[in-house]
């Protein structure tokens, strides 16, 4: 299967967050559509879409960084189009953006609950890093864990 990338347009915010969404990557406490907007709105960040020859969209990843080190977030592969290397071509697009931009380490995060993605990111080269992750909100979010 042919996948194209592109960064997202802004009338894609819909289908990007009905994709993940139907991913189950949303968490109560986040609002998609904002994070959407705002990784659009950035000089440091992006959402990429991979899109079928007929323009349907197959795959996202939301792709940052912060001056020091790359994130991945939102990976997501359509439900119906699982197993057919979407996810892992959403991954490369989001190292190539970063690689573009001279960054030279990519991370990412992964939910406890989540751990059947957990083997899908070993597969692809990536590592558990022993590492203390530490949050603070900055802004009261409803249902925050």
């Amino acid at each position: 299967m042919t996948v194209v990338v592109r960064s997202a347009l802004a009338h894609d915010g819909q289908a990007v967050v009905a994709l993940w969404r139907a991913c189950d990557l949303v968490a109560s406490y986040n609002d998609p559509d904002a994070d959407f907007r705002f990784a659009k709105a950035g000089a440091c960040s992006d959402v990429l879409v991979g899109e079928d020859e007929a323009g349907q969209l197959l795959g996202s990843v939301m792709v940052g960084h912060d001056g020091h080190r790359g994130w991945l977030y939102y990976v997501a592969a359509n439900p119906a189009a699982r197993g057919e290397g979407i996810g892992r071509r959403m991954v490369r697009a989001g190292e190539d953006w970063l690689r573009a931009r001279g960054v030279v380490k990519v991370q990412l995060l992964v939910r406890e609950t989540n751990t059947k993605v957990v083997g899908f990111y070993e597969h692809l080269g990536f590592e558990v890093a022993p590492r203390v992750i530490m949050s603070r909100w900055l802004t009261e979010t409803p249902d925050q864990p």
